[in-house]
């Protein structure tokens, strides 16, 4: 069955201001990596918006209307916190980014797709339920997770982080439901700084943070001990991950050294578990990367064994 792709132009009128490293060029360079012939086997669709409905799932309503109504005049940009800010077109790009996360739970829990990669931006993992930080202002794992509850009755869903930096904001989303799994590796010290080992929410959160310097064969070793075996052990009815690249050696903002043969392994082994416990069906979001090689590279890996696998 095929696997499907997510994007919307409105993604890449998100522009936070020269010189940050989530720009809009990331996009572009995501795009033209799946543009290949290769990629052409695709099924390819525009992200709708969230709705209001939707996001309130995981964030406050006050919170969700305190976002969308920050709509700067085109050309300018207003600070939201010291690394994340928003543009004349990022509130109708965050509600692309989330929408594109329902549509695919959708699309995959409908038997449309067996697997589905929304490639938008912003990015959310850092977003908690009422504070957006580290350029993200929806947790659109936590929706897409949320969503496959309320509108599929997926009981139990495993979201996977492999972005380079701790989801915090998907952790908090979550620590307290049981029905909910997040698993992370993470480089350790880094921003944000949460992501212990210790944490552990209500017997649901995996944490396995990573030295800086670590290569591919601790990324791997990381997931096949600790973290894949956890996800197997939870036996979810869908698989949503947060795919960042920055973990990537060529990434300006981490000190990890993997390589895009090590996130194809993983993406490999997640469609393998989402193959035995609920029919394949897995959900992909892109969070970080800020190398645009390695970023479009690594993507393609990612995708490739999506829809191989």
């Amino acid at each position: 069955m095929a696997t499907l792709l997510l994007t919307h132009r409105a993604c890449l009128a998100h522009d936070p201001g020269d010189f940050h490293p989530e720009c809009p060029d990331r996009l572009r360079a995501v795009l033209k990596a799946l543009d290949r012939q290769e990629f052409t086997p695709l099924i390819r669709g525009e992200a709708p918006e969230a709705t209001t409905e939707q996001l309130c799932r995981v964030h406050p309503r006050p919170y969700v209307e305190a976002i969308l109504s920050v709509r700067p005049e085109p050309g300018e940009t207003v600070q939201i916190d010291a690394d994340t800010a928003m543009s004349h077109g990022s509130a109708e790009a965050a509600l692309r980014a989330a929408g594109a996360a329902v549509a695919a739970v959708d699309a995959v829990c409908g038997g449309e797709v067996r697997r589905a990669f929304c490639a938008t931006r912003p990015p959310g993992h850092h977003a908690e339920p009422a504070r957006p930080m580290g350029f993200c202002f929806f947790s659109n794992a936590v929706v897409a997770a949320r969503h496959a509850q309320a509108a599929h009755g997926v009981e139990r869903v495993a979201i996977v982080d492999f972005d380079v930096h701790h989801g915090n904001g998907s952790q908090a989303c979550v620590e307290r439901d049981a029905s909910i799994l997040y698993a992370s590796s993470h480089q350790h010290p880094l921003y944000p700084g949460t992501g212990d080992a210790m944490e552990r929410g209500v017997g649901n959160v995996f944490n396995l943070p990573l030295p800086p310097g670590a290569d591919g064969a601790a990324f791997r070793e990381a997931w096949e001990a600790v973290l894949l075996p956890a996800v197997d052990r939870f036996a979810p009815g869908l698989v949503v991950v947060s795919a960042g690249f920055d973990a990537h050696a060529r990434d300006p903002l981490a000190q990890l050294r993997v390589r895009e043969a090590d996130f194809a392994w993983l993406t490999e082994a997640l469609c393998a578990l989402a193959e035995t416990h609920c029919r394949g069906r897995v959900v992909s979001l892109l969070e970080g990367g800020y190398d645009l090689q390695a970023l479009a590279a690594s993507t393609a890996a990612h995708v490739r064994a999506l829809m191989r696998s």
